[in-house]
């Protein structure tokens, strides 16, 4: 094995370590809701799904410039209170793109709610080790295959900007716990209980510059390793 040959494997095999990874700044993002679902989007891989108490007039939008500004870029995505009608738990999901999940995995994003969080929102974080599925269950409280939480945002639903920002804050979640290899998606659940345009809890939130960050199989260092240990003992021949 020469030195080019050594090189185009070390690039292939970077270039399949890498292939799962991806970044999402939602600034061309066009939706459309009906009956508080989601009607139409444009977000290739997404997945949308509202099982509030009772359903209110939207449900995940394109984020308003006139509430608040991107964090970068054109556009943002965003849920609020009109997820659920009256008083209601909010129950309003959007599921990332399949991937193939290994420990160490990272996903990090920018948040930020409106105001002062006097109407408190809380968001999730969560995991599905079942593929392509998109079962979030049916009722206000299912998380269905999403069962694992990597991450919650004002659990507690506290007033306050020290318990969710005002301001755009990033935050990080690391995969851990597989076994090996996984096929899943990970994905934000809007949830607030007592929330609705008539309860006391949720207002606006918005997710933007969402980075899927994935590190590279263990069977792709191997085959690393190994194409570089032929390498050399090729060049020893010589």
């Amino acid at each position: 094995m020469n030195r080019l040959t050594l090189t185009a494997l070390a690039v292939a095999t970077a270039s399949l370590a890498s292939a799962q990874s991806f970044i999402e700044n939602f600034d061309s993002i066009v939706m459309t809701a009906a009956g508080g679902q989601v009607a139409s989007h444009n977000l290739t891989g997404w997945a949308f799904q509202n099982n509030s108490g009772a359903l209110g007039t939207n449900t995940w939008f394109n984020g308003n410039p006139a509430t608040f500004a991107s964090h970068q870029g054109a556009g943002y995505l965003a849920a609020n209170f009109n997820s659920g009608a009256g008083t209601t738990t909010i129950n309003n999901w959007a599921m990332a793109p399949v991937v193939t999940l290994n420990n160490g995995d990272t996903i990090s994003f920018f948040t930020r709610t409106a105001g002062t969080n006097a109407f408190p929102d809380r968001l999730e974080l969560r995991l599905s080790t079942n593929g392509a599925s998109t079962n979030v269950g049916t009722g206000a409280n299912d998380v269905g295959d999403f069962n694992t939480l990597l991450l919650s945002i004002n659990p507690n639903l506290a007033t306050g900007i020290a318990n969710y920002p005002n301001t755009w804050t990033q935050y990080t979640a690391t995969v851990s716990g597989l076994a090996g290899p996984t096929s899943g998606r990970f994905a934000f659940r809007y949830h607030v209980t007592n929330g609705g345009p008539s309860g006391a809890n949720s207002n606006y939130i918005g997710i933007d510059t969402l980075t899927y960050n994935a590190v590279p199989e263990p069977m792709t260092m191997t085959v690393l390793a190994l194409g570089a240990v032929a390498a050399l003992r090729k060049r020893r021949q010589r």
